[in-house]
C-alpha cells in the first residue's frame, strides 16, 4: 500500500507561480514512476507530466511543457510540481498519482492516486 497525500494548492494570479507537494509513505519502494494530473470541472483528467523515481528523467505533456517542473527529493519520500506563468487554462484540481510500471502512458497504468489540491488562477 502507498498513500499519497498532495499540499500547497490555493488562489494565485495569472503571470504568477505555485508550488504543490505531494508526501508518500508506506510500500514506497515499489514505485518507479511518479506523475500529476489534472481535472477542470467538467472536463476528463488530464496528463501533466511525469518522473522516474530513481534517475529523475520527466516527461510533459505540450500545454505545460517550458511552464511546469516536476522534480522531487528521494530522502523525504516528496514529489513537486513547480508552476510558472500560470494561466486561467490551468485551474484545476491537482492529482498526485504513483505507478509501479517503468513507461506509464495511461491513468490505469497508476496504482495509487492521493485525493488532489484545488489551484485556482485568477485573471
Amino acid at each position: 500500500q502507498v498513500q499519497l497525500v498532495e499540499s500547497g494548492g490555493g488562489l494565485v494570479q495569472a503571470g504568477g507561480s505555485l508550488r504543490v507537494s505531494c508526501a508518500a509513505s508506506g510500500s514506497i519502494f515499489s514505485i518507479n514512476v511518479m506523475g500529476w494530473y489534472r481535472q477542470a470541472p467538467g472536463k476528463e483528467r488530464e496528463f501533466v507530466g511525469n518522473i522516474r523515481w530513481s534517475g529523475g528523467s520527466t516527461y510533459y505533456a505540450d500545454s505545460v511543457k517550458g511552464r511546469f517542473t516536476i522534480s522531487r527529493n528521494n530522502a523525504k519520500n516528496t514529489l513537486y510540481l513547480e508552476m510558472r506563468n500560470l494561466k486561467a487554462e490551468d485551474t484545476a484540481v491537482y492529482y498526485c498519482a504513483a505507478s509501479r510500471r517503468f513507461g506509464p502512458t495511461r491513468p490505469g497504468d497508476y496504482d495509487y492516486w492521493g485525493q488532489g489540491t484545488q489551484v485556482t488562477v485568477s485573471s
